[in-house]
């Protein structure tokens, strides 16, 4: 099976690095699906975004990523994103609780972070 190198990296620190076999990202001018072999190209991420990322070991890791930019080169794919947590760090509870009580920027953040743990929004 093809694969590829793959690296989710925040302002702050490297979330994931490894192969995969396919990534799913949300740009400004839209969902792109990236499989080895893929075009080089570069795209700005959305706020309130989520990539996921089907790993070579067959897991799935997806993460609330919020604005930064995607680049996708002949030997891989990098997300560079300004902040970005992935599923299983996310506070479920906090983030419905920022739903309702807190400003355009909270709600859009936990918008991402519940759709990245699967919860309906």
């Amino acid at each position: 099976m093809a694969e590829m190198s793959v690296e989710l990296v925040a302002v702050e620190r490297r979330l994931w690095s490894g192969t995969a076999t396919f990534v799913v990202a949300q740009t400004t001018e839209g969902e792109i699906g990236i499989m080895p072999g893929h075009e080089p190209v570069l795209g700005q991420l959305v706020e309130g975004g989520v990539v996921k990322v089907n790993t070579t070991d067959g897991d799935v890791l997806t993460a609330a990523v919020h604005g930064g930019f995607l680049s996708v080169t002949t030997t891989g794919v990098s997300v560079l994103a300004e902040s970005a947590e992935l599923s299983d760090e996310i506070d479920v509870a906090a983030a419905k609780a920022a739903l309702s009580t807190g400003d355009e920027a909270e709600r859009t953040r936990a918008t991402a972070q519940l759709r990245a743990t699967g919860q309906s929004v």
